[in-house]
């Protein structure tokens, strides 16, 4: 593994800031591996490393050792936690009561190339990833060479969300760790979430950056960034998938979870009760990394389908990977969620079945000018309880192009004639038939009381005319609530007329706000 080109000067600008006779001790150790070191007044000082600790000589910390290092330092924060100018070294303080301070903690801060060879390829895929792992395990580490090989090797627009100045630094020049990505720093712990929303706002990423997603506010913008198509990287509070579940603040991030009331014959089915868990919608992240160690990880690349099978009570193997002896990476075990989730499909198709039921009958959809294929794909790939007919006579639903209804061809008119409703789609495109035909199957109920002249307004449609109204009146406007996928749909169109926007309010209301 390589440093970066002036680690070793960072590191003796660390130890020039300890009083003499604890640089006397320290050097006489391996630093490669130092974690922190601590000073606590009226103790014998400590080096920590991953394995053990080392008392640094046999006199306690006075006032004036602490003082010494102090003024070495930048300002602290409302965190407790200063930084040495243009290092990556965080140090955090502990006060009494009156606020006077009588310990620091010195973290050492390191920039690795290669820190990332072990999940390079996963980085690659473009999709969200959520790392976990105790303290001291390098999460920060390896979130920052990710930042650096986002923004040089993969020649991606990344920010950086840096709350502590942990990730690229302290002073207003990021540390050339992070490459050429940028860096947005955070005034008050408390206002992590609103600078999230503001990088993603003012600054086109297409990679935002984060360390330590701790709030229920920090997981709404982690969301909202999510739902604007933006690739998230990040670390949480919390050790392993099953710890993010069962936190109540941070498990919208894989999801959420909700309580679903089963019918006697699905819960007989399953073999449960009839109150279970399920996962509330799609998850933050779709990837997520825990991080056992420097030379072992657990990696579930499928977040979605390793939730539900967590919660339906199925064990979950996933992707083992190694460190050798000579520095290289291996994959020791291969995951086993996609042979499961053959399973979990089974399932799914029970409570589809069981959504079925609320429908007097299977919607038949007549589709005119409209692919097909693309709709039978659609309707397998979310198992949606709808038929595509090929006569329009007894059908439910007439389905065309929008630019159809300006030629009114012979098969729209008769549809009118027999009072069938009409719905139409932007394009032949696959999300464009998709999003009509799950928004069709959410509102179905209502169908059959609908004249054709009364249809129900698309997501994408309401997006349209809501951004008129913004471009027309300079005044927000919030559209109605949304399924994430939707909302996403909804952020991107906002963005291509230039317009911000914003996912408000906690699901099953959460919706988009579009504003200038």
């Amino acid at each position: 593994m390589e440093y970066i080109s002036h680690w070793g000067y960072e590191l003796q600008v660390l130890l020039q800031i300890l009083p003499q006779n604890l640089q006397s001790h320290l050097l006489t150790e391996n630093l490669d591996d130092l974690i922190e070191v601590v000073m606590d007044l009226g103790r014998i000082p400590e080096a920590r490393f991953p394995e053990r600790y080392r008392y640094l000589g046999e006199d306690p910390i006075t006032n004036e050792d602490l003082l010494s290092v102090i003024e070495h330092l930048g300002p602290f924060g409302d965190d407790n936690r200063a930084g040495i100018e243009r290092t990556l070294h965080r140090i955090s303080a502990i006060r009494n009561r009156s606020g006077k301070i009588i310990g620091l903690t010195l973290r050492v801060g390191r920039a690795l190339f290669g820190t990332i060879d072990s999940i390079r390829d996963v980085v690659a895929k473009n999709q969200s990833i959520l790392l976990l792992g105790k303290p001291g395990v390098g999460k920060t580490t390896m979130l920052r060479e990710m930042a650096r090989v986002l923004a040089d090797e993969m020649e991606k627009r990344v920010v950086v969300v840096d709350t502590s100045n942990e990730i690229a630094g302290d002073g207003d020049i990021p540390h050339p760790g992070i490459g050429h990505a940028r860096r947005m720093q955070v005034p008050q712990v408390m206002k992590q979430h609103a600078v999230m929303i503001e990088a993603v706002e003012n600054h086109m990423p297409e990679v935002v950056v984060i360390d330590e997603i701790g709030t229920e506010q920090e997981a709404a913008a982690a969301r909202t960034i999510a739902e604007r198509g933006v690739m998230l990287v990040a670390t949480a509070h919390g050790i392993t998938l099953q710890n993010l579940i069962q936190n109540p603040t941070l498990s919208d991030l894989v999801g959420g979870i909700q309580t679903v009331t089963l019918s006697d014959e699905e819960a007989r089915r399953r073999g449960t009760q009839k109150s279970v868990l399920e996962r509330k919608e799609s998850p933050t992240f779709e990837i997520l990394i825990e991080i056992a160690s420097r030379e072992k990880l657990f990696i579930h690349h499928d977040v979605a389908a390793t939730v539900d099978l967590l919660l339906r009570g199925h064990e979950v193997v996933p992707e083992v990977r190694i460190k050798g002896e000579q520095g290289e990476w291996k994959v020791e075990q291969e995951s086993e969620v996609a042979k499961n989730r053959q399973d979990l499909e089974i399932l799914d198709h029970g409570t589809a079945i069981e959504k079925a039921a609320r429908f007097v009958n299977v919607l038949k959809v007549y589709p005119y000018a409209v692919n097909r294929n693309l709709m039978e794909k659609a309707i397998k790939n979310h198992r949606l309880p709808i038929q595509v007919s090929r006569e329009l006579s007894g059908s439910d639903v007439f389905v065309t192009l929008k630019s159809q209804l300006r030629r009114l061809p012979e098969k729209l008119l008769e549809a009118h004639q027999n009072g069938i409703p009409v719905l139409t789609v932007r394009a032949n495109t696959f999300p464009q038939i998709e999003t009509m035909l799950k928004d069709m199957v959410r509102r179905s109920p209502d169908v059959a009381g609908k004249n054709q002249g009364e249809g129900w307004l698309d997501p994408l449609e309401e997006a349209e005319l809501a951004i008129e109204k913004v471009m027309e009146t300079q005044k927000p406007v919030e559209l109605q609530p949304q399924e994430s996928y939707y909302r996403r749909l909804q952020h991107e169109l906002a963005e291509q007329y230039r317009l911000r926007s914003r996912s408000v309010g906690d699901e099953p209301k959460r919706r988009v706000v579009i504003f200038v």
